[in-house]
């Protein structure tokens, strides 16, 4: 057996060279973790970043959902084991999986875990005030962005959460499809978000490192204003689902003659029953105080409330 004092010195040779990958850390007898303190330090604050495969971080970050423990261990997992098999220390040193208490909106249906985990991954790379503005802008793409358009493993319906909160982003979805929590339907969509995050943030990242341009953003051509006739009013109402709903009512004398929908982000399928029923039956009633379409809750809701808005301008 070799003195611990040669065995000492044979490992701060090694570590020296950098040969030790973080495995073997795990396995240092205890005699020579004194060695260890002499020669291992924290990386700089903040980590060098370093670019990853996109796909690999996508494919990556789904699995992770269901073997780390939901959405937000699964975005910091995705993106710094993808980094880690890439690069090696010190991107391989972190589990993933200490973030696991942040699934489901952190236990509360706050923020959305996804989003968690990738602030996380941003603020080991990042100053604070880049940080911040990396979070602000993933904020706002994640407000907007139909989820999940990332289906592996089955199709689905997607929804618009207009929120980076759990309750609403999620509720949406499952109003949308009736699905429960634990249905796989549900985790198969809370999945696909997760990924897609992961790869949203890596291309915040490149972007912000140089590494990627941004991309060009053309100016919506100016949007033509509808040529209104004398009985004729434009309504919006705001669903919790698609976004903003614009509907056109047409007055004949004191009577509603007609409902036109003219634009909306509703899930397709899902809320053609709303838009077919609710105008009918607002004319039929002669009033907006009609029942809302089983399964299209929130869409018959939005729409309701888009004619009231166009009634309460008829003089």
């Amino acid at each position: 057996m070799k003195p611990i004092e040669q065995t000492r010195r044979e490992f701060l040779r090694a570590a020296g060279k950098g040969v030790l990958g973080a495995a073997a850390l795990t396995a240092i007898p205890s005699v020579l973790k004194p060695a260890l303190a002499e020669t291992a330090s924290a990386p700089a604050y903040p980590w060098t970043y370093q670019q990853v495969d996109k796909d690999a971080v996508l494919k990556h970050t789904y699995d992770c959902f269901y073997s780390h423990g939901g959405c937000c261990a699964a975005v910091f997992a995705g993106i710094m084991e993808t980094m880690g098999e890439a690069y090696g220390a010190p991107y391989n040193v972190l589990n993933g999986k200490m973030f696991a208490n942040g699934a489901a909106g952190y236990g509360v249906a706050s923020l959305c875990g996804s989003l968690g985990g990738a602030c996380a991954v941003i603020g080991l790379f990042c100053e604070a005030e880049d940080a911040r503005a990396l979070r602000d802008q993933l904020y706002e793409w994640y407000k907007v962005e139909p989820f999940p358009s990332y289906q592996p493993e089955m199709e689905s319906v997607t929804t618009v959460a207009n929120s980076v909160l759990c309750a609403d982003s999620v509720g949406a979805y499952m109003e949308a499809t009736g699905y429960a929590m634990s249905d796989p339907g549900r985790l198969a969509r809370c999945a696909g978000l997760s990924a897609e995050v992961a790869v949203k943030t890596i291309e915040l990242l490149n972007i912000h490192f140089g590494f990627e341009a941004a991309p060009v953003v053309e100016e919506a051509p100016a949007e033509e204003e509808e040529t209104l006739g004398e009985n004729e009013y434009i309504g919006v109402g705001t669903s919790e689902i698609g976004g903003e709903i614009k509907v056109k009512v047409t007055m004949d004398g004191d009577k509603i003659a007609k409902i036109e929908v003219l634009s909306h982000n509703e899930t397709a399928g899902i809320a053609d029953p709303a838009f077919a029923q609710i105008p009918e039956a607002i004319i039929a009633a002669q009033s907006t105080s009609v029942d809302a379409v089983t399964g299209a809750t929130k869409t018959s809701e939005a729409l309701i409330a888009a004619v009231n808005d166009a009634l309460s301008q008829v003089k």
